[in-house]
């Protein structure tokens, strides 16, 4: 089954969506940091933490950070959980080229790897890792049911899922505010600040229909996870979703 977001595409109908996607993010790269935290007014940072403070119980030594980007998550998860070590997997090279600059000057090169994977058809072995996460990726995904369930494939049983994606606040007047700011503003200072308008025209496309709430956490349970649950941040902007293999 398809579901929306694997329909709205940046560039074009005629290549793939995982293809123009490596494209989109390969171009933003060098500004990707900067437009991301100040279209979140700084906020995304408390989201991960509280994405990590999720996994802090369960103290997983080996953990894959699907769609890494420029790895914020991964070293935020290494800092604060310590784990044996943790793999960047994106499939955007330049945007890992950012990543592996930022754990090399904060030291952490031996602790925190980078690898170009696609996040539907990932190449690691079956039950490898004891946390899967992934921070404002799924969206993305070619295929959202597919990269969930190799998500599923991968973790070791009883092992963790954390995912963090944007979402659309339903509540007045959240819901019409944030229509305005996706619609206009996203756009606005993406062209001001990265010159790439097909991106942040993209961007909050993709956030309008991507599965959220009960939706998400159905397809968790469809692709094998237990416990699936879901929580919402900052009036509905944000939504963690969690799991167990």
């Amino acid at each position: 089954m398809k579901y929306g977001p694997e329909k709205i595409l940046p560039y074009n109908n005629e290549e793939q969506k995982s293809t123009q996607v490596r494209r989109m993010f390969d171009s933003i790269a060098g500004t990707y940091d900067l437009l991301n935290h100040a279209l979140s007014f700084g906020i995304d940072k408390g989201w991960r933490r509280k994405g990590i403070k999720f996994l802090k119980p369960y103290a997983p030594k080996e953990i894959l950070d699907i769609a890494t980007g420029t790895g914020d998550l991964a070293i935020s998860m290494y800092h604060k959980l310590m784990p044996a070590k943790i793999i960047g997997a994106d499939i955007s090279e330049g945007m890992m080229d950012v990543g592996r600059k930022k754990v090399e000057s904060a030291g952490l090169a031996g602790r925190i790897s980078f690898e170009q994977q696609d996040c539907v058809n990932l190449s690691y072995s079956d039950n490898s890792f004891d946390a899967v996460t992934a921070a404002f990726g799924v969206r993305n995904f070619e295929d959202i049911r597919k990269g969930i369930s190799e998500m599923y494939r991968v973790l070791r049983p009883g092992g963790h899922v954390m995912i963090l994606e944007l979402s659309t606040p339903s509540g007045f007047p959240m819901k019409q505010l944030y229509q305005i700011y996706s619609s206009t503003v996203i756009p606005l200072i993406g062209r001001c600040l990265s010159k790439e308008d097909t991106a942040y025209n993209y961007l909050p496309a993709s956030i309008k229909v991507v599965p959220q709430g009960k939706e998400m956490t159905n397809i968790l349970i469809n692709c094998g996870f237990k416990e699936a649950k879901f929580h919402t941040f900052t009036f509905g902007i944000c939504s963690l979703y969690t799991g167990t293999k």
